[in-house]
Formats: C-alpha cells, sequence, structure tokens
C-alpha cells in the first residue's frame, strides 16, 4: 500500500524529533511505498539537509512552518466576508466550552480550508487586521473565559501570529488526488499531532483518506510546557484552547491513535479521544549495541552509580547530589558518574555550571584535589571521552543507574539501563513506572533522602541488584525492541485499510475509467479472501488509481494489534536518545 507520513520538525531531516523513529519504521515496513509530507521548523534545519533515504521512499514534499508564502491574492468583499465568518467562528470555539464548541471549531476549519483551496489568499488573510479583530471581538463576547476578556492588543497579535503558523498547512499545495498528492495514498501517518497531523486531516476532509496518529510525546503538552514562561496568562488561554480544540478533532477524526505509553494516553483521553482508537504501542529501540554489556559476565563497579541524560533542569541533578551526600555518610566508597552533556540553549550550560559548583561545596576534598586522580567521589563525563567512549560504556560504568528527574516522557535512559541488565533507581514520573514494571525501586520526584535510601538499598543488597538487573533486561527485550514495534505497525496498517479502505476510479493509461477493474468484493464490507474459501475471513485493500486489483495483502505479521482497543499492540521505535 501507499503510505502518506506526515512529519514536523523531523524526518527526512538529519536533526529534529522522531526521525530515528519513522527511519526505522519505512525500513522496517518494506513492502509498503511511503511518500514523506515533512514541516521543516527552521531554515538551519533544512541546510542541515536530509538522511539517506531508503528506496521504498517515492517522493519528499517538503514545506517550510518558520515562513509563509503569500500567493498575492487580495479578497473581494465576498470573499472577506466568507473568511471573517469562518475565522470568527474559529475563534470564538477557541473561547467556548463544551461538545458544541468542538463541532463549531471543525467546520470553521474545514471552511478555512475549503476557502483556500477554492480562493487562496488565506495566509494573507491570517495576518490581517481583520484576524486580529475577530479574535478580539471573540475574547470579549459574553460567556468568554476571564483569561480571555484580560488579553490586551498585544496578547491578541501575539496568539493571531502563532495560531496562523500552526495553520500554515492549510496553504499547501499538497491536496491533490494525483501521484504525489494526499489524494493518492491509501493512509496517512502523522508521526505527531498538531500540525503534522494538519495535513491528514485535509486529505480526509477531502478525499477519504483514513489518518493513523502516533504520538510519542504529546504536543498539546509540549504546547503548556513550552508557553508557560514566554507568554502572558491570556496568551497562553488562548493558545491553549486553540490547541486542545485542535486536538480533540485530530483524535476525533484518526483511525486509530497509537500513544507511546499510558501517561500519553491519558493526556489524549482527557483531549476527548475514543478509548476503542487507542493501540498503546511502545517506543521500540535499538538493542544490538547494548548487547555486549547486557550479556557481559563482568562484575559492574558495586560502588558507582551512573546518571545518563541530557543535563537540564527538568533532570533535577540537584536533588541527585544532595542524595548521594547522604549516601557518602553510609557509603564513603561510593561514586557517582553523571555522563551527558547540556541541553541547547544558555539555560542548561548555566545549569550544568550550577551543578557543578554545588558537587565542589557538597565534596570539598575533591575540589581541594585530596582525591587521587580517577577517585573523585562526583565526575562529569562526556560520551565520546576516553573514559567513556560509547554510550554502552556508561552504563557498564556502573552497578546501579539513576534518573531523578521531575519531568519525564518516555524515559530512554531507563531502556537503556534495562537492555544493559542494570538494576535502576528512578523517580515517579511521566511512564516511568509503566517502563520499570518492578524491575526497579521508584521513588518520589523531589525527594533526595528517599532517592538516597532506594540507592543505598541496592548498593548493599549484591543479590538483590542482580535479580532487579536480570528481570529489567528480559522485560526490555520483550517490550521495547524496534523489531516488536515494527511488527505492531504492520498490522495496524491493514487492519486500518480494511475498514477504512479509499474508495477511487480506475483508470486506463488515457485517463478513462475502467468500471470493471474494481473487483466487486472490495465493496463488501469485512474482510474477504479471494480464492483461498478454506479460510475463514482474511483482509481486504484499496485499490489505487490506475492499478486494478492483484491480489489481498500481506498477512498480519506477529505483533498485529488486537481487536481490543485497551490491550498493548507491541512495541516501538520512536524512542531514541541521539
Amino acid at each position: 500500500m501507499r503510505i502518506g507520513l506526515l512529519t514536523e520538525g523531523g524526518y527526512p531531516y538529519v536533526t529534529g524529533e522522531a526521525r530515528l523513529w519513522c527511519d526505522r519504521l519505512v525500513r522496517g515496513l518494506d513492502r509498503h511505498e511511503f511518500d514523506v509530507f515533512a514541516l521543516s521548523r527552521s531554515v538551519h534545519q533544512e541546510e542541515q539537509g536530509w538522511i539517506e533515504l531508503p528506496p521504498q521512499v517515492h517522493r519528499v514534499r517538503t514545506a517550510p512552518l518558520w515562513t509563509a508564502e503569500d500567493d498575492g491574492v487580495v479578497y473581494g468583499r465576498r470573499t472577506k466576508r466568507r473568511f471573517t465568518q469562518h475565522w470568527g467562528e474559529l475563534a470564538a470555539a477557541v473561547c467556548a466550552e463544551g461538545d458544541a464548541a468542538t463541532d463549531r471549531f471543525a467546520n470553521a476549519l474545514y471552511g478555512l480550508a475549503d476557502l483556500e483551496r477554492e480562493e487562496g489568499g488565506l495566509a494573507r488573510a491570517l495576518r490581517s487586521e481583520a484576524a486580529v479583530d475577530a479574535l478580539e471581538k471573540a475574547c470579549r463576547a459574553p460567556g468568554a473565559p476571564r483569561a480571555a476578556r484580560q488579553a490586551r492588543v498585544a496578547d491578541l497579535l501575539t496568539v493571531t501570529g502563532l495560531i496562523e503558523r500552526t495553520l500554515r498547512p492549510l496553504s499547501l499545495d499538497w491536496y491533490e488526488e494525483v501521484e504525489g498528492g494526499l489524494g493518492a495514498v491509501d493512509l496517512c501517518h502523522a508521526a505527531s499531532g498538531g500540525a503534522a497531523a494538519l495535513p491528514g486531516l485535509l486529505a480526509k476532509h477531502f478525499f477519504g483518506v483514513p489518518l493513523l496518529v502516533t504520538e510519542y510525546g504529546v504536543q498539546l503538552r509540549a504546547h503548556y510546557l513550552g508557553a508557560a514562561a514566554a507568554l502572558s496568562a491570556p496568551a497562553r488561554a488562548l493558545l491553549a484552547g486553540f490547541h486542545g480544540r485542535l486536538a480533540t478533532e485530530v483524535y476525533r477524526q484518526a483511525a486509530l491513535i497509537t500513544p507511546g505509553n499510558t501517561h500519553a494516553r491519558r493526556w489524549q483521553e482527557r483531549c476527548g479521544a475514543d478509548k476503542t482508537k487507542l493501540r498503546t504501542v511502545y517506543p521500540g529501540m535499538e538493542v544490538s549495541r547494548f548487547a555486549e554489556v547486557g550479556e557481559s559476565t563482568e562484575l559492574a563497579d558495586p560502588d558507582t552509580l551512573v546518571w545518563v541524560g541530557r543535563i537540564e533542569p527538568s533532570k533535577d541533578l540537584i536533588a541527585l547530589l544532595h542524595a548521594f551526600a547522604e549516601i557518602r555518610k553510609e557509603e564513603p566508597k561510593a561514586h557517582l558518574r553523571i555522563v551527558g552533556a547540556p541541553a541547547d540553549g544558555p539555560e542548561a550550560a548555566t545549569y550544568l555550571a550550577h551543578c557543578k559548583t554545588l558537587a565542589a561545596q557538597l565534596f570539598p576534598d575533591e575540589a581541594a584535589g585530596v582525591h587521587a586522580v580517577g577517585d573523585n567521589p562526583v565526575s562529569f563525563e562526556e560520551i565520546g571521552g576516553p573514559e567513556v567512549p560509547e554510550l554502552a560504556d556508561a552504563y557498564a560504568a556502573g552497578c546501579v543507574v539513576v534518573l531523578s528527574s521531575v519531568v519525564e516522557g518516555f524515559p530512554i535512559s531507563l531502556v537503556e539501563a534495562m537492555f544493559c541488565g542494570r538494576a535502576t533507581v528512578s523517580t515517579d514520573v511521566g511512564a516511568v513506572v509503566e517502563v520499570i514494571g518492578g524491575t526497579g525501586l521508584v521513588v518520589p520526584p523531589r525527594n533526595p533522602r528517599a532517592l538516597a535510601d532506594a540507592c543505598l538499598a541496592l548498593l548493599q543488597d549484591t543479590e538483590r541488584r542482580d535479580r532487579l538487573g536480570a528481570a529489567a533486561r528480559a522485560r526490555a527485550l520483550e517490550l521495547f525492541t524496534v523489531d516488536q514495534n515494527i511488527a505492531a505497525f504492520r498490522g495496524i496498517y491493514l487492519e486500518i485499510v480494511s475498514r477504512h479502505p479509499v474508495r477511487r476510479d480506475a483508470l486506463d493509461e488515457s485517463g478513462e475509467p475502467q468500471p470493471f477493474a474494481v473487483p466487486a468484493e472490495v465493496f463488501v464490507p469485512g474482510g474477504w479472501t479471494g480464492s483461498a474459501r478454506e479460510e475463514q475471513s482474511g483482509p481486504s485493500w484499496a485499490v489505487d488509481a490506475g492499478e486494478p486489483a492483484t491480489g489481498p495483502a500481506e498477512e498480519p505479521a506477529a505483533g498485529a494489534a488486537p481487536a481490543d482497543g485497551d490491550a498493548p499492540v507491541g512495541v516501538g521505535a520512536a524512542g531514541e536518545a541521539e
């Protein structure tokens, strides 16, 4: 089948989100054809270029989210009135509550899409004074929330600009029913919600193409966290209303939704996602580079704790350093190796410097050079250095891996530690408990004393530590490998196209209809098997324009999604530490 893979700020670019997951998915499903529709986030990302693409990627179409293209269309009086009506309805829905507002938002969104397809000029209209005036009118209307009523002109300008940026996919030329257009694919697979899923909504609206949405990090949550410090309270409230309405519409129109864990699933359910559409597909990771450490019979250093990750405030290394100070009181030989580098931005670099200063204060002998070289109680290291040449070497350096975060989505470092057969101590955030599943110790976040007690319990009990490490490795190999994820999506793809086939007229080489090219069985509800009558049921398939049906699609492999929407269907390939 032909898959339209929808991405934002990631694949096929060298940098960005979910690029490794997308690449593994595409390479693993080599019996399908992929058309990639990618939204870029910056000129720098585009200058970095693409990764090497496999042959099953037939074409790539890109568009920038960081700049808007003006087609030069200026609305006349009638068209302007039509735009004002749809945009005003969308703004009113953002400022309203209830199910009626959900339908109102959807009708306005598709009204704007239809207007752009028929007339053009939407990008200019969304940046016009009329758009700001309509948003202000919605904020001042009776029943609008208090935060919206407090919005000032500067807030309205900011919110209108950010909404226009998100809605830029409405103005793209991707919505065609020809080769290279979204109307020619059998299934749209959005690698995230938000702007990436918008082309999928329009493909369903214009052509009936089914939409699959995968979220390993919920876009709505990311918008909430990202806007917390940069915007005023009224602006945050308005943007939260917009992104919440958009998320609800994406979930409502999706044929299936695949969260990466229960934490993401709860966000989706609160935004109105139908539980019967949800299939948990755990992120899958490449296990081969951790195999040597996981299978090694060499004993790890029994006195060393290891922390691995990006150094930033959400990782709460401050609490970890205070916890380690308590650990040293009972275990003077203990060491803590912090392996990682600061995340992008000056804030992360400042935080790293603060952590090093605190370590020097808590362990003054280290700062004074009392310890021998290599015997410092706390060390800050980076992967690629002489002591830690590879990522797996970081986990091999100690007997216990610690995660001290206060905010976490899917804990990549924990899964890597599990592949390496290491016992873990983690804070109860994000999907940690779901990932660990009883194979490690979990403590409350922001509690150095509890973190210290859990680490001491494992440092002082070799048998328990080894038992938990072996159980952790077995769990990771069962749930979190790339192969499991690919098998799950192979089954999901077949399930969606069998239940939601795209109806198209078959055409000959000259473009004339071929009335008898599509077997009648394609239009029979449910599955069918062609000549294989000995089986009770089988998958049907969608027929692409100009390609008469020749046989049934491939059979679902092991790991295909079960009918029960509450059960996980395998494991993923979306989480990556790179």
